[in-house]
């Protein structure tokens, strides 16, 4: 990753302390980010199977891995109110890359909006999404 620990921790909103879940894991993700991650928190990333409130999303999404929209809807289950949700989603040009119309739609019926992207690492864009209210 390009970036130092201390600028991921600016750029993804993240402390100390904080509870992320990480959904959609798989061997393509981009470990340097999700260790950054780790060091930010100081804490693992919790798996799919927890289920108790999160400060944060970290969610994987490629083009062929179901529906958007309900893994959005999902994600927000046991999200604290305010947290953010950030869909990492492959680059343009690689495989698994999820097009922009499709996002907004999947955000927008999901009850979200997005609130800009950043390039977190080599081969995803991560895309930071919110409730409409936040």
């Amino acid at each position: 990753m390009s970036q130092s620990p201390e600028a991921t921790a600016e750029v993804l909103s993240l402390t100390t302390g904080q509870v992320v879940q990480e959904i959609g894991y798989d061997d393509d993700v981009d470990h340097d980010l999700r260790e950054a991650v780790e060091d930010i928190i100081d804490a693992d990333l919790e798996d799919e199977d927890y289920r108790d409130m999160v400060d944060a999303v970290l969610l994987w999404w490629r083009e062929d891995d179901g529906d958007l929209t309900d893994a959005l809807v999902d994600s927000l289950a046991m999200l604290t109110p305010g947290g953010p949700i950030w869909l990492m989603i492959p680059k343009a040009g690689r495989d698994g890359h999820v097009l922009p119309a499709e996002i907004e739609e999947a955000a927008s019926t999901a009850g979200l909006r997005m609130m800009g992207s950043r390039n977190l690492a080599a081969e995803w864009n991560g895309l930071r999404l919110a409730t409409r209210q936040n």
